[in-house]
């Protein structure tokens, strides 16, 4: 079964996230085929508009922790940083820079991970059981790779999920401005291809200058740099999770997902 599946509907590209029985948790393959979608619908002159959404009861679960990587005693620091500066963070910056307008459609569990997936599309369309959480500080490391929080969220916001690991619910998370709209879980596809469809309509050269415009802003900011800086940061996390207390953490968290795939 493909893990990323990819249709063009009247000028939307619809990207699916296909693993719905282990909660479209990411593989590196995965990835790399999420990455190949993105740039497919940013080459076609046909596409303006992108719809990222995912496949069962929820979004996703994050990053894959049984995903077939090297084992625990043969995984260095080295290597954890050439694999996620490459799939974590170069691709979630890129997707974030498409020059077409695009649009998460988020159900159920946004864990970790997940929000790398979601937080780089312009918009967020969140059903009302979606939840969006980042727990890792649970097991030793600061937070994801690529570091919206403080964007998305607000600083305390931030701080709060960061520190207490719990998740915000859909209601929160529009309060913060972090999704745009909240609708019932049977109108969430439909909403974010309307959505779609409206700014479909739209010049597409405008459309580009718009989301340049803001992107640039946030840039100068200081958000291009942040994410990078944080990115190193983070990894000091997972010196952390190598040593003989961390990673057995790292280890047991995966029970969390594995209850997941029951709900």
């Amino acid at each position: 079964m493909d893990q990323i599946l990819y249709d063009v509907e009247d000028r939307v590209a619809v990207i699916t996230l296909n693993r719905p029985e282990v909660a479209n948790a990411q593989t590196m393959e995965l990835l790399d085929d999420l990455d190949a979608a993105w740039s497919r619908a940013a080459a076609d002159d046909e596409v303006r508009v992108i719809v990222l959404k995912g496949n069962g009861k929820h979004f996703s679960s994050g990053h894959d922790l049984k995903g077939g990587g090297p084992a625990p005693d043969k995984i260095t620091l080295e290597h954890i940083y050439a694999v996620e500066a490459r799939r974590y963070l170069e691709h979630t910056l890129r997707w974030r820079n498409v020059p077409k307008p695009s649009i998460a459609a988020v159900q159920g569990k946004c864990i970790a991970g997940g929000l790398m997936l979601c937080w780089p599309c312009d918009l967020i369309v969140a059903a009302e059981n979606a939840q969006f959480s980042d727990p890792v500080v649970h097991m030793g490391i600061g937070g994801v790779e690529y570091h919206g929080h403080t964007w998305e969220l607000g600083p305390r916001k931030a701080k709060e999920i960061l520190f207490t690991g719990r998740p915000i619910t859909a209601d929160e998370a529009e309060k913060v401005g972090m999704v745009n709209r909240v609708v019932p879980l049977d109108e969430l596809e439909a909403t974010a291809m309307e959505l779609a469809g409206q700014i479909a309509q739209m010049h597409p050269f405008a459309l580009r200058q718009a989301k340049r415009a803001v992107n640039q802003t946030l840039d100068v900011q200081g958000f291009y740099a942040a994410i990078q800086s944080v990115f190193d940061i983070h990894q000091t996390g997972h010196g952390n999770a190598l040593s003989d207390v961390g990673f057995p953490v790292l280890l047991r968290h995966q029970g969390m997902k594995d209850k997941l795939k029951s709900q």
